[in-house]
Formats: structure tokens, C-alpha cells, sequence
């Protein structure tokens, strides 16, 4: 990687998603002693964080050792009421098909679904009758993570690498992928153009004289990576038995990569994308369940798909192609400024539903990578690289060797603290004794095509669903979201809600201040909740005291800091705007101080969308953003009007004096 228009990017800012599938949480009407119930008597105390040795108040989690701290900021007790570091005026919530962003700012729409990346590319037909050929030449659908890769340092020049994670299916029929034409006969090439419709995007974008942002159509960098596209396997799971298949007898070649959600990137300037929920994609059509205990625990489905490939793509059908589905699920990194290089599935960093990949450096530049997986009462990993990260050199391999570890969230000293300490548990055959003594897994390749199964068996912490995962740019805390889980029903102090609907935001120390700790500690940053629907602020479902009426939401999901340190929450939940939603409106990106724990929010999708990814110039001036699935259930004609299908698209979001974003 010796191209010289690479620039160091550990300053740019990423974000990771979730999948609306996976966003189908249905609301528990319980009442407020009900609901305390179910939290197994913790008997909440409002003294959370008071607790000596562990107390992590807010100014202080960003300053000293936390072992250090006797005293700090309650969870329940309200943030400053002004933060220096929001400069912008929050903003009401939205129920209307548009954006709306804070004052002094412009959102324009960018690169929505169909968008010819290519000179000679066809357009974009609102009918649907683009073939599987034109849309492997178009920008993918439901764009997700996304980052902007500067040529030669420019924040006017750059590559715009964004995920394609699926295409959105509505009571068993592709919604708009095939417009007015409907899905129906289903035939080989509409299979063909669902997967071309999958996959990631790599964009060569520059800014006009005039300030308007285009895609350089006969740029070497523009590419389209879908479902079908030649990946290499790598690492200590490549070539082994369980990745073989009739068509790749090695174990090392699989065709595509699917369902890419959150994403990530690393400081030698390659991207990391992320497959989530790709269980959805395999079934059988042999009319018969016949699952192994493996395939159960990750999601394949049981009989058919709502996506139907396997009805023309014998190895999206498990009973035809066992281990094919073992060649999904992982990382996968991608080299943006050479094209004619092969994307690599990179598993040494395990196999889960991966929802993000945020990176950080330990004390002596091993690289590590968070990860979480999207699922209810699934777990939190980090990867450390056997080798060292050096500046200059290209570093290709540095995610093919190192340790998998899974996280344990302990309970503070009492009930009700909303903090702990913590361990990240070694997911190694020969040297945790308890996968050596399990035989399920017969070698490491094993417990990495397994991650899951050797997570549970390590007894790690279940979580509400871990998402994007971010980490603050001079500190070093980590953040995660977990976006909500109403199925819990036992709760615990990182999970302090049974049958939570609302989700969380937690945040870790690693002991040392070093990335490479197997100890840390953690506690709580918001409660997200519905003052509005519940007024009393001793039931947990009204949220911390950083939630107010006026910033009200539910499932947070995306999640990233900017280089002042500025934390952004994306959400991908209820837009019901009633019941236990009410005063939330459509989804949203909100900004918070990580000091004075105040949050605003600052943008709102139009109806039905998720709002998702976002990566900033170097300058911090252009902020990109996307908006997802907009009008999933029939009731958004957005960007383009009421003539149109609804396209998800990439929102660029500037500040009318050209300042920096945020300010």
C-alpha cells in the first residue's frame, strides 16, 4: 500500500448500524411495579456512582485513573444545563417526510439507491426495470456505514466507501428493488440483481468550485464490491474443512459478501465492512428443517428466505451447501485505493453478526479492534494483533493473527450503581481451559467459525443487543451502543431494564488506560427512555436524567465521535410517535458532551428511515451521513417526491458560515 495520495485517517469519523430486522421489538405494557419486578428486585438506588473506588463521574472518566475517583455524577442527576461544546441549537422532534437539521445548517441529498457510478452507467429507473448488469454499476441499496478516505490530506477530494446492507422485502415481496414490475415471476436475474443490489460502494468524490459535491464518473476508483464479487479467506479459519465447499474445494475463495451493516477502517487507510445479519440469507427449499445446533444458533433459516436466493443459488441453501453459510459473518477488509485488489474476510476476528469494527492502539501499537454482535443477549469482543502496527508500511496482514477476547460485565459494589468493573475473557483452544475441555470445538479455526458457542460457553456478559461501538479520540474510553432487547428478562447492571425497549449507552475504561488491559471498568452513559409517556423519573422507562422531553428517544444504534471529542448517536427504533413512543417522532442523530453528559438533538430522518453511518472531511467542515430504508412500510416517497419510489441515500450535512460541524 505505498500509493501516494494515502493519508493517515485516524482523525475521520465512522459509524456502525444495526438491521431493521433486528429492530422489530415489540413494546411491553408493563406497569411501573411490574416493571421493577422484573428487574429482580435490584432495588434501584439514585446513588449510582457515588460508590468509592469505582465511582466514574462524568468530568472525571475523561481525566484521571478511575480507581481514583471517591466520588462523581449520578446517572439521575441532571447534566449541565450548557455544554461548550455543542455550539448549535437542538431541535424538536419531526413526524414529516423530510430532513430537518439544526439552524445555520443545509442537508442535501447525495448518491441515493441507483446512482450511475460509472461514465456510461445506465440511470436509475423508478419502474424497477434495471437489470442485474445496470445495478452492478449503480450505488447499492440502504446505504450504512460509510467513510470518507482524503486523497492527499484534501477536504475536497476524497473516496466515499459505503455499505449496501440489503434490500428491503415487505410481507414476503421485495418492496421497491423491482418498482411497478413487483417481484413476481421470480427469475434468475431479479436473484441476480437483489445481490448486485448488496455489498459496499467505493466513491471518488470531489467539491466543485461552486461548493456542490459530484462523483467523478471516470475515476479507477470507482467500484462496486455486491454479493457476487471474489473475497479471499484469511487467517487461522482459511482452508480448513468447515469453509470448503463443493465450488471451492481450498476453503480460501468465496463469492460475495452481504448484509453489511456497521463498518470500520484502520490508520494504514483500508476499510472494514461488516457482515451482520447474514443467517437471512440461507435457507432450503427442501421443505425440511434440518439444522444442525451450530446453524440454530446462528439464525439460518429454517425452511425458505424472505430473500428467495436460494431458489436459483444452490449455495444459499444449506441442505444443498452446508459450510457455505460458514464463509459469512465475518470482517471484511478492503484496500479503496487499489481496485484491482482482492476484498479479504479477515478470521481471526470471528464469526458473529458483526455490527461494527472501531479500532484503537494499545501503549506499544498493537492494533485492536471492538466489535459487537447484533443480537439479543449476544456479546461484545475485541480483537488484539499479534503484530505491530507501523506507520508507512502497509500492515496487510496485521488482521490475520491475534487474540479473541469476549467481555464479562461485573456488578458494582451495590445494587443500583449502573457500573462495575469488568474482564474480556481469552477465546483460545489451547489456552482457556474450558474451550480445550469442550469438544465441540476440535482447534482454534473452530471456536473462530464458532465465536458464539465459545462465548456462551465462557459464561460472557448477554447484552441488548451490541452495536456500534466508538472510541473517543484522545481519551481512549469506549462507547457502545445497545440498541434494546424486550425479550430480557432477567436484568443486571449493565442491563439494568427487563423487557427493554428503550436501550442504552455504556462506556469502559480499559485498566491502564491501555487497550491491551484484559480488565477495565465501566458504567453507564444514558438510559435512553420516554419521559414524556412516563413522567415519573424513579421508573427506570423514563431514562437518565440527560433525557428530557425535549431529546426523548429510543434505540440507539449508530455511533461515532468526531476529532473535538463530540459524541453522535444515531437511532434505528420505534417512529410510532404514540404509546410508549410518544414525543419521539422519526429517527434521528443527536449530539452529546461526554463531560456534561448533555445531549441535543441536531437531525431527522423522514418517515420510516433509519439514520445511520457518518464520516467527517478532515476539516471537520463536510459531515456525510445516510438515511436507510426510508418509507419501509409503504408511507415515504422520499428524496425524490410523490412521483417516485423511496431510495435511501447519503446526506451531506454543511454549516452555512463554513465552520466546523458541531459548533
Amino acid at each position: 500500500m505505498s500509493n501516494t495520495m494515502r493519508i493517515a485517517t485516524k482523525a475521520n469519523c465512522t459509524m456502525y448500524t444495526s438491521h431493521p430486522q433486528d429492530t422489530e421489538d415489540t413494546p411491553t405494557n408493563l406497569s411501573a411495579n411490574e416493571h421493577f419486578q422484573t428487574v429482580v428486585a435490584r432495588a434501584v438506588s439514585r446513588r449510582g456512582f457515588l460508590k468509592s473506588g469505582l465511582g466514574l463521574s462524568a468530568a472525571v472518566f475523561l481525566a484521571g485513573p478511575l480507581s481514583a475517583c471517591s466520588s462523581g455524577e449520578d446517572l439521575f442527576r441532571k447534566p449541565e444545563k450548557t455544554s461548550s461544546l455543542l455550539g448549535f441549537e437542538a431541535i424538536p422532534i419531526s413526524t414529516e417526510d423530510t430532513m430537518t437539521v439544526a439552524a445555520g445548517y443545509t442537508a442535501t441529498v447525495f448518491a441515493p439507491w441507483g446512482t450511475p457510478l460509472f461514465a456510461g452507467a445506465p440511470a436509475w429507473k423508478a419502474d424497477g426495470s434495471d437489470t442485474a448488469a445496470a445495478q452492478a454499476r449503480q450505488v447499492g441499496d440502504n446505504h450504512d456505514g460509510i467513510h470518507f478516505f482524503p486523497i492527499n490530506g484534501s477536504s475536497t477530494e476524497g473516496l466515499l466507501v459505503m455499505n449496501h446492507e440489503y434490500a428491503t422485502v415487505k410481507d414476503g415481496t421485495y418492496a421497491w428493488l423491482f418498482g411497478a414490475n413487483g417481484t413476481e415471476p421470480w427469475t434468475a436475474d431479479k436473484a441476480d440483481k437483489a445481490m448486485n443490489a448488496h455489498g459496499v460502494s467505493v466513491i471518488h468524490i470531489a467539491r466543485s468550485g461552486a461548493g456542490k459535491w459530484e462523483i467523478k464518473l471516470d475515476s479507477r476508483y470507482n467500484r462496486r464490491i455486491t454479493a457476487s464479487t471474489e473475497i479471499e479467506l484469511t487467517g487461522p479459519a482459511a482452508g480448513t474443512d468447515l469453509l470448503k465447499t463443493r465450488a471451492d474445494p481450498s476453503g480460501r475463495r468465496v463469492l460475495g459478501t452481504l448484509n453489511n451493516c456497521g463498518n470500520g477502517w484502520t490508520p494504514w487507510n483500508t476499510y472494514l465492512t461488516c457482515e451482520e445479519n447474514f443467517n437471512t440469507y440461507f435457507g432450503t427449499t427442501s421443505g425440511s428443517d434440518t439444522r444442525d445446533a451450530a446453524q440454530k444458533r446462528y439464525g439460518l433459516m429454517p425452511k425458505g428466505t424472505e430473500y428467495r436466493w436460494e431458489q436459483f443459488v444452490d449455495r444459499f441453501d444449506y441442505a444443498k451447501e452446508a459450510n457455505e453459510s460458514n464463509r459469512f459473518g465475518w470482517i471484511v477488509e478492503i484496500d479503496p485505493f487499489d481496485p484491482g485488489s482482492t476484498p479479504k474476510k479477515r478470521t481471526a476476528l470471528g464469526r458473529i453478526k458483526h455490527e461494527n469494527a472501531a479500532y484503537a492502539l494499545t501503549a506499544d501499537k498493537h492494533i485492536v479492534v471492538y466489535m459487537g454482535d447484533d443480537q439479543r443477549d449476544d456479546y461484545i469482543y475485541k480483537f488484539i494483533s499479534d503484530g505491530v502496527y507501523q506507520e508507512g508500511s502497509d500492515n496487510a496482514t496485521l488482521l490475520d493473527a491475534g487474540k479473541l477476547y469476549v467481555a464479562r460485565f461485573n456488578d458494582g459494589a451495590a445494587a443500583g450503581d449502573f457500573m462495575g468493573t469488568g474482564e474480556w475473557i481469552l477465546l483460545s483452544k489451547a489456552a482457556n481451559a474450558t474451550l480445550a475441555a469442550d469438544g465441540r470445538f476440535a482447534s482454534q479455526a473452530e471456536v473462530l467459525i464458532y465465536t458464539r458457542l465459545a462465548a456462551d460457553a465462557v459464561g460472557a456478559t448477554k447484552m441488548d443487543r451490541p452495536e456500534w461501538v466508538s472510541v473517543h479520540p484522545t481519551s481512549g474510553e469506549v462507547y457502545v451502543t445497545l440498541t434494546n432487547n424486550d425479550k430480557r428478562t432477567k436484568a443486571d447492571a449493565a442491563n439494568p431494564r427487563a423487557a427493554n425497549i428503550y436501550g442504552q449507552i455504556l462506556r469502559w475504561r480499559e485498566a491502564g488506560a491501555d487497550a491491551a488491559a484484559t480488565t477495565f471498568e465501566w458504567d453507564l452513559f444514558v438510559l435512553a427512555g420516554n419521559p414524556v409517556k412516563y413522567a415519573n423519573r424513579n421508573d427506570l422507562r423514563s431514562g437518565s436524567a440527560n433525557i428530557t422531553p425535549d431529546n426523548t428517544f429510543n434505540s440507539p444504534d449508530g455511533l461515532g465521535f468526531d476529532r473535538a471529542g463530540r459524541l453522535w448517536i444515531q437511532t434505528d427504533g420505534k417512529y410510532s410517535n404514540t404509546g410508549e413512543y410518544e414525543g419521539q417522532g422519526n429517527n434521528q442523530m443527536l449530539c452529546a458532551d461526554p463531560a456534561s453528559k448533555e445531549i441535543r438533538r441536531f437531525f431527522v430522518g423522514p418517515k420510516e428511515c433509519e439514520v445511520t453511518g457518518i464520516t467527517f472531511t478532515p476539516d471537520s467542515k463536510t459531515m456525510f451521513i445516510n438515511v436507510q430504508h426510508p418509507g419501509e412500510k409503504g408511507n415515504s416517497h422520499w428524496p425524490d417526491g410523490p412521483a417516485s419510489l423511496p431510495r435511501s441515500a447519503t446526506v451531506i450535512i454543511t454549516k452555512n458560515d463554513g465552520g466546523v460541524i458541531g459548533t
